[in-house]
């Protein structure tokens, strides 16, 4: 990641902050970065020479101008400032400057089944104990390879107690 893409979201995180827009600023942030890694040439377009100032401007006003204004500003400052291809790194930076500041991870929760209500907030709370955090923002993946159990992903760490791994431990154990 840039410094440019940290400077960008440290300021957004910022003004964000100041006007209790945190939350409706993420998910937008969230939004904006799926449209430009679903359609490439979207980055393309915007990063044209053919294309005049004003024009990209349009085109990002049509686009996400339902969005929070701030993300709005943002995204214009990038087109003016040839800075769009840091959309990405922007919002990572964002998503880890607010995470950071409510307490909260992400987590990837690998299951053979979709976790309940119920199922989340336990994984969250006793897991986010473990890393010292407040809570745990999960992203549930069904993986029927896991046979069953969980396989839990914060960040570079892993916890893994699905049969499958065990299954596998063992093996190696008979063999070895």
């Amino acid at each position: 990641m840039s410094q440019a893409a940290e400077r960008y979201a440290l300021a957004l995180f910022e003004i964000a902050g100041k006007h209790d827009a945190s939350v409706e600023v993420e998910q937008d942030l969230r939004e904006v970065q799926k449209a430009f890694e679903q359609n490439p040439e979207l980055l393309e377009l915007l990063s044209s020479p053919k294309l005049e100032a004003n024009e990209k401007k349009n085109i990002i006003s049509n686009l996400f101008g339902q969005g929070n204004v701030y993300v709005l500003n943002t995204l214009q400052i990038l087109s003016e400032r040839k800075r769009l291809d840091e959309v990405s790194g922007i919002v990572d930076e964002y998503v880890r400057l607010d995470n950071a500041a409510k307490g909260i991870e992400d987590a990837i929760v690998y299951s053979v089944s979709p976790l309940t209500e119920e199922e989340r907030a336990n994984i969250s709370s006793v897991f986010a104990k473990k890393i010292g955090k407040q809570s745990l923002r999960i992203e549930n993946v069904i993986d029927p390879s896991l046979i069953g159990g969980l396989r839990l992903q914060i960040g570079n760490r892993i916890f893994d107690s699905s049969i499958s791994s065990k299954l596998e431990r063992l093996q190696r154990q008979l063999i070895g």
